[in-house]
């Protein structure tokens, strides 16, 4: 054989070899006939699959869709407040010390007048002046004067009596009147009381107040309660008989005082002194008050 011929033969063998490494085996082009696919043919087909997944993927229905949670609103926590404490008035305090009139429990007529006092001591740094008052506060104010002024002046450290004049109520009961001290910045403290009982008992004349006004004769008459008040007028002269006049009367709707007057016409010059006589329900004499006749 030729040198050309040996070349030839040499170079169809190495090419059925080449070829024979390339092709797939028997049982590869059994399995997957469709085996030979270029890069870019694979890549396709791998985006066609994720396209087709997202596409069959179940749709939930509108009516359905799940509620949106927001999250919780988180609250700082509070922090305590200070405790506020009052300041204590330093400069108007008061020691109650004791009942000068009227201890507690004490019993009236029905509108009977008394004097209460109580003793208090100034324990403040601030003197009491004038310009402190005395006022009603609360329960039956006993028609007692309210303000009633302080008169002069309470040192710290000094005792003092306040009084206030009242009258006990005109119904039977326990009554109880509140007063307090009033600075001079209208602040109160100090509180003081009066406690009493009002007990009726039969009607009558408890008290007559005798005076002569110029040309007459007047009587304020106080009763405990509910009734009729029958009197008559004497007149009386040294050395002379009694000069009396006719029998009147005055009702009470309740305990309480009225006023009776009457005139009278002098027989001659002289020095008289008038009375009056409770024919009912006393059956009393009461007087006196003096005059006299030009």
């Amino acid at each position: 054989m030729s040198k050309k011929a040996k070349l030839l033969t040499l170079l169809s063998l190495s090419t059925l070899i080449i070829f024979a490494c390339t092709l797939p085996s028997e049982e590869a082009r059994e399995n997957d006939p469709n085996i030979v696919f270029t890069a870019a043919a694979q890549t396709a087909a791998v985006q066609l699959t994720e396209v087709a997944r997202a596409n069959n993927a179940p749709t939930q229905e509108a009516g359905n869709t799940a509620p949106t949670l927001s999250p919780p609103t988180l609250i700082p926590p509070t922090s305590a407040l200070p405790t506020l404490t009052p300041t204590e008035d330093l400069c108007n305090k008061a020691d109650f010390i004791t009942d000068v009139t009227v201890p507690d429990e004490t019993v009236f007529s029905p509108g009977e007048n008394f004097t209460k006092t109580w003793r208090v001591k100034n324990i403040g740094a601030c003197p009491w002046t004038s310009d402190y008052d005395l006022v009603f506060v609360s329960g039956d104010q006993m028609s007692g004067a309210s303000p009633k002024a302080m008169l002069g002046t309470v040192a710290p450290g000094d005792t003092v009596d306040i009084s206030v004049n009242l009258t006990a109520p005109t119904e039977s009961g326990n009554y109880v009147s509140s007063w307090q001290i009033r600075n001079n910045k209208n602040v109160l403290f100090a509180k003081i009381y009066v406690q009493i009982k009002v007990q009726s008992g039969p009607f009558a004349v408890t008290s007559v107040k005798l005076y002569a006004p110029n040309g007459g004769i007047a009587a304020d008459i106080t009763a405990s309660g509910k009734g009729k008040v029958e009197y008559h007028w004497i007149i009386r002269e040294n050395g002379q008989s009694d000069i009396t006049t006719a029998v009147e009367e005055i009702t009470y709707s309740g305990a309480g005082e009225k006023t009776v007057s009457t005139t009278f016409t002098c027989p001659h010059s002289g020095n008289f002194t008038a009375y009056i006589y409770i024919d009912e329900p006393n059956h009393q004499e009461f007087g006196s008050a003096s005059f006299t006749c030009p």
